[in-house]
């Protein structure tokens, strides 16, 4: 997730305002920024790695000359954070500047193409495709807005972009395909932009493109067409009623729930990292005699999910280990036959750096995911998978942990083809069923969001609450409780089902709330005797069940169902979701502020 903004003047230079725009969408990301405008029939651009502040005190961002511009803050997804990096991306003769927020997916074919007909490319990402195939069908004649159309066409991914062309210098050209792009009106000044907060204080009447459109901005006015037929829309405007603070979180009360509701998007973003690195990390796991999943809080949550994963499916033992026992347990036995998998959202977790330096020492391969390119786990990594979240600001991970738990099952699938564990039918319908997951999540998002807050409304004040699970879902249940006890501050407890006959049931007694998940699967009729052991007890039984599942039904006092049929190594992807809700609106109810959680920080940088 990067920020992007444009704008086209009627009065001064586009540039201080362009500074100030991406200042406002510095949450959306923040390793690299860069500005791009036209005066007197040249385009400059001003751009490099590092934070807003870092590059302005260096260059001076607002020396550009000119009345429109475009610029971009940067989260990096293909390409380390660097100069060369940052957008804007220009073509070969420096006169269409392109910034870009999304993923292209088939970057790869299209770079290759485009060097075989003589382009030069300056960068790694996957963004400058962009420029030069614009630049190609502008030599074949095309005006700015039909080549900005035909090179979506030609683009297989999500985007949003806004682009400037010398030869055409009083109009901006934006498109979107699933990444948000949003248009800003005050008199003949318009704005484009990723989100509303960018242009707030400038004017509050916006336009939302929707999917699979594009918008020619001149200072004349907003023209708007679609994508795929080029034809003529109708523009809508609305008008904006959020403080400049509720618009960066789109409206929603926290980060934290916004975050939640990104996940969709951010599991198909996830989802798109090209197969060439899957099928590297696979080939270095498969040749390995041990393998080590290392990783710290959630991600070693994901790690632990991750481990079922590839025995059940690939017939992998995968240890999943806790970075900062890593040395202590297995420092004596690592050698060059062992792999080591690092997870790390931030990819500077000192517990696991410290661990897979050590592993590193000893010979044995790293391998790495994480969703900040250029971390410290990138450049220690042999083969390294970016999970594509985009920047998290709510202290407490959720959107990168189901981005984790998708590569991962990705990464686990495509071990299974190599190693032939599965048959080709198994392969398709989980590869289909991969896919399918943002959608389900959509509907979990829509269906449920209102009974977790009545949940919520009825458990806030327990001072106890346990999570039980079996087999993959003991990763789902151990999840669920450190959200409640990272942002609600409520002492829960989490167990494997059948574990909780061992200590945990002497606490159980009326009304104790006890949420199992249950999805069918291998455990379920395990799971319904453990129900029936906390229910004679006289537990409150809340349950996350599949639709249809009527015998858990009759024996829950609260339930929340969820789609059928979900493979069973994805359900922790889609189950943990109401637990994250949960977890949200109890900590409202208990009146804390589920982005800062007291005593944490987001990236654990000491040992």
């Amino acid at each position: 997730m990067c920020g992007i903004f444009g704008c086209i003047l009627t009065e001064g230079k586009a540039a201080p305002i362009l500074h100030e725009a991406l200042k406002r969408l510095e949450y959306r990301g923040y390793d690299s920024v860069g500005e791009a405008t036209i005066h007197d029939g040249c385009l400059y651009v001003k751009k490099d790695f590092g934070k807003i502040d870092q590059i302005h005190s260096r260059l001076d961002l607002d020396d550009l000359p000119g009345k429109i511009g475009i610029g971009h803050t940067r989260w990096a997804t293909h390409g380390a954070p660097s100069k060369e990096n940052a957008h804007p991306h220009v073509d070969c003769k420096g006169r269409i500047a392109v910034v870009h927020n999304g993923i292209i997916e088939n970057f790869l074919e299209l770079h290759e193409e485009l060097e075989k007909n003589g382009h030069i490319f300056k960068s790694r990402t996957d963004t400058e495709v962009i420029p030069h195939l614009i630049e190609d069908f502008t030599a074949r004649g095309s005006s700015l807005t039909e080549a900005v159309r035909k090179t979506s066409q030609r683009l297989k991914g999500s985007f949003a972009m806004a682009v400037i062309s010398v030869d055409e210098p009083d109009k901006i050209v934006c498109a979107r395909k699933e990444s948000p792009l949003v248009i800003g009106i005050k008199g003949r000044s318009v704005y484009c932009a990723s989100d509303v907060p960018a242009f707030l204080p400038l004017t509050n009447k916006a336009s939302f493109l929707e999917e699979n459109e594009m918008a020619v901005l001149t200072s004349r006015g907003v023209k708007i067409f679609s994508l795929k037929t080029g034809e003529s829309k109708h523009l809508e405007l609305s008008t904006i009623t959020w403080s400049p603070e509720m618009a960066k979180k789109g409206g929603y009360r926290h980060f934290m729930l916004k975050e939640i509701h990104e996940q969709p998007l951010a599991l198909r973003n996830a989802l798109r990292t090209q197969e060439l690195y899957y099928d590297l990390m696979a080939a270095t796991i498969n040749s390995a005699s041990r393998i080590f999943l290392v990783a710290c809080g959630t991600s070693y949550h994901a790690c632990l999910a991750a481990a079922y994963m590839f025995s059940k499916l690939a017939h992998i033992d995968a240890k999943p280990i806790t970075a900062s026992e890593f040395i202590e347990h297995y420092g004596k036995i690592l050698d060059s036959n062992c792999a080591v998998l690092a997870v790390s959202q931030s990819g500077e977790t000192a517990d696991t750096l410290t661990a897979i330096r050590f592993a590193k020492e000893c010979g044995s391969s790293i391998l790495g995911i994480t969703n900040v390119m250029g971390s410290t786990i990138t450049r220690l990594s042999k083969v390294y998978i970016g999970q594509n979240s985009g920047p998290e600001i709510g202290v407490a991970a959720t959107k990168t942990f189901t981005a984790q738990l998708i590569v991962l099952a990705k990464l686990a699938i495509k071990l299974a083809e190599k190693r032939g564990t599965i048959t080709p039918s198994e392969l398709r319908l989980l590869r289909k069923k991969l896919i399918e997951i943002p959608e389900v999540i959509e509907g979990i998002l829509s269906e449920n969001e209102d009974k977790l807050k009545h949940l919520a409304e009825k458990y806030w004040n327990k001072s106890s609450i346990c999570f039980l699970g079996r087999g993959i879902n003991v990763a789902t249940v151990m999840e669920g409780r450190l959200k409640l006890l990272e942002i609600a501050y409520v002492p829960a407890l989490a167990y494997p089902a059948g574990e909780s006959k061992h200590g945990f049931i002497a606490i159980v007694d009326k009304g104790y709330p006890v949420f199992f998940i249950t999805p069918r699967g291998h455990a379920y009729p395990k799971i319904i005797g453990n129900i029936m052991e906390m229910k004679a007890r006289r537990a409150d039984i809340v349950a996350f069940i599949e639709k249809g599942d009527k015998e858990v039904k009759k024996l829950a006092d609260e339930y929340i169902e969820i789609q059928p049929n979900i493979p069973e190594i994805l359900t922790p992807i889609a189950y943990v979701i109401p637990l994250q809700l949960f977890a949200y609106y109890t900590a409202i109810e208990r009146g804390c502020d589920p982005d800062k959680p007291r005593n944490l920080a987001k990236s654990v940088t000491v040992e």
